[in-house]
């Protein structure tokens, strides 16, 4: 196995204005999703099994899935990012796994490698039931600017 690369944050207050980006997005907030972890270079959501997240099978919907892993990958990019930038998606790539099933999400994004105004992030998602099961939904590489002004 691979191990993790070490990265440093360029801003010493990371933490406090990812957390506080995060809590100004609405849809992570229709979602139900949360911070179930926060490193640099690393974060982590989750989002709860409900009736509005699923789709006609009664699977998560992939757009939680993408969604899930997206903001994760922005967010683990942002940790590293300097104070006065924000982060934006510019690309991504999705492959969708496994049906979306169990009580909750998990979408584990890190970084790949951190540049100066591009970064690449991956995230992966995973479904998790209560017995502590877990089932590999999506997979997804994200590639991520850094723009100044943004004050995320």
């Amino acid at each position: 196995m691979t191990e993790m690369p070490r990265f440093d944050p360029r801003d010493p207050g990371w933490e406090a204005r990812v957390a506080a980006s995060f809590a100004r997005q609405s849809f992570m907030e229709t979602l139900g999703a949360r911070i179930a972890l926060m490193a640099p270079g690393r974060v982590e959501l989750v989002a709860d099994e409900a009736p509005g997240l699923k789709q006609q099978h009664g699977f998560f919907h992939a757009g939680v899935s993408t969604t899930l892993a997206d903001t994760a990958a922005g967010y683990a990019a942002l940790t590293l990012f300097p104070k006065g930038f924000g982060v934006l998606t510019t690309e991504f790539k999705m492959n969708l796994l496994n049906p979306g099933r169990g009580e909750r999400l998990v979408a584990s994004g890190r970084v790949v490698k951190s540049g100066r105004t591009l970064t690449v992030a991956a995230s992966d998602v995973y479904g998790e039931s209560g017995d502590g099961s877990r089932v590999h939904v999506a997979t997804g590489l994200f590639t991520l600017i850094a723009l100044e002004g943004m004050d995320d």
